[in-house]
């Protein structure tokens, strides 16, 4: 079960970076940019109301405004930089590519360091409720022996790391970038997680097999067949309902993404309320709620997301991993298909949490016969696509109880 020990790739690409070191980094946001943002805001025009009684044609005007209205009187930016800025955080330059991360090192002594990857329309916002539990369970309720050194990068493009400036930043090379930070700070023994985007980069890390990744777990598996069965169970057919769903009513996001990420990148850069209303769409769509977004996540807690996608100027450079990882990578119609076709079968150990609100849920058979070692399946009774946003009590426990096995390898 253990990692080869092989020179590897991250170990070749960081000698080849002449600015490798680690600078601490802190969120300040000039107050100039947030009275910019406040008046783009309060310059909007509106456009007419939807001629349905609810999210079918998209998010409803009074939904709308309300956030809206929100944002400008009532929510605080600077908490967020606050909460952010509660965790020590770095930068370095990885490829050619400079990386922000969270690095969360745990009280005790024998924690295993994990490596935390986020997705769209994601960011590193996602684990900050999260972060102590890992690196300190026993404040709630659980064992020293399950500690966490936490490790939560920015992927290219998005938040506080770079804008990659050419093609080809694709899951893969994120992946062996990842691989290269975790050599850099020094974990010898390490596992990774991710949803979304960050299940297809930790997919391709396993696949990879780094120097020193024990283990892998995914609140998203991205394990379609190649070949879908002519007579599926009735698991399998409601996985492949949940795919028809996604691809025929809620992926018209991911084909602009997938093919133009330029074009709808000048609405997502140069209007707030577009690039609000493109991410909060998927607050509803894809969270566990009783038909608000704010069911399941709370407006600070989104509009943090937001603003960060913001202040940052991520909106374009973001929706591009799209166009490298699916459009133009795999030339598929489906961000399913095109993360199993790069990943293939997967011999390093795997895990996953089945969220019931998840995009799409995978069934265990169809796991295992794209990895050939499951060493942890459960499905939660709550939660959607967001796990560490929505339910970072109950992923913190999944992660306990999965990796408790890869601790005497440290």
């Amino acid at each position: 079960m253990s990692a080869p020990s092989s020179p590897s790739d991250a170990q070749s690409l960081d000698a080849g970076d002449s600015d490798a070191g680690l600078v601490p980094f802190e969120v300040h946001v000039p107050q100039a940019a947030i009275d910019d943002l406040r008046l783009r805001l309060s310059l909007i025009r509106w456009p007419d109301r939807e001629t349905v009684q609810d999210w079918s044609q998209g998010v409803p005007l009074s939904s709308a405004q309300a956030l809206v209205d929100y944002w400008i009187h009532d929510y605080d930016w600077r908490k967020c930089e606050s909460r952010i800025n509660r965790y020590p955080q770095f930068r370095t330059r990885i490829d050619g590519v400079g990386i922000h991360f969270i690095h969360a090192r745990s009280p005790h002594p024998h924690a295993l360091p994990i490596l935390m990857t986020h997705g769209w329309p994601g960011s590193v916002i996602e684990f900050l409720d999260i972060i102590d539990r890992l690196t300190d369970p026993t404040r709630f309720g659980g064992r020293a022996d399950d500690a966490f050194h936490v490790v939560v990068p920015s992927i290219p493009g998005y938040g506080f790391s770079d804008k990659p400036t050419e093609r080809g930043w694709n899951p893969q090379r994120i992946a062996r970038a990842w691989a290269v930070l975790m050599h850099r700070l020094e974990y010898r023994r390490w596992v990774a997680q991710g949803g979304d985007w960050g299940s297809a980069i930790t997919h391709a890390m396993a696949s990879q097999r780094p120097q020193g990744l024990l283990a892998a777990h995914v609140n998203l598996p991205l394990v379609v067949p190649e070949i879908l069965p002519a007579h599926p169970s009735k698991e399998e057919q409601e996985a492949l309902s949940g795919i028809e769903r996604y691809l025929n009513q809620m992926a018209g996001y991911a084909d602009q993404m997938n093919t133009r990420p330029q074009t709808i990148g000048y609405a997502l850069n140069d209007s707030p309320l577009a690039l609000a209303m493109w991410m909060y769409e998927k607050f509803f769509e894809w969270t566990d709620n009783r038909g608000r977004p704010e069911d399941a996540l709370s407006r600070d807690h989104m509009l943090d997301d937001i603003s960060l996608y913001w202040f940052t100027g991520t909106g374009t450079s973001s929706a591009r991993l799209y166009w490298e990882g699916v459009g133009h990578t795999i030339r598929e119609h489906s961000f399913f298909s095109g993360s199993r076709a790069a990943s293939g079968r997967i011999d390093l150990p795997m895990a996953a949490s089945i969220f019931p609100r998840e995009t799409f849920r995978a069934p265990r058979a169809w796991a295992e016969a794209a990895w050939s070692n499951v060493f942890h399946w459960n499905e939660v009774d709550k939660g959607g696509h967001f796990a560490a946003f929505e339910q970072p009590a109950l992923l913190a426990t999944e992660l306990w109880n999965a990796f408790r096995g890869f601790r005497d390898q440290l």
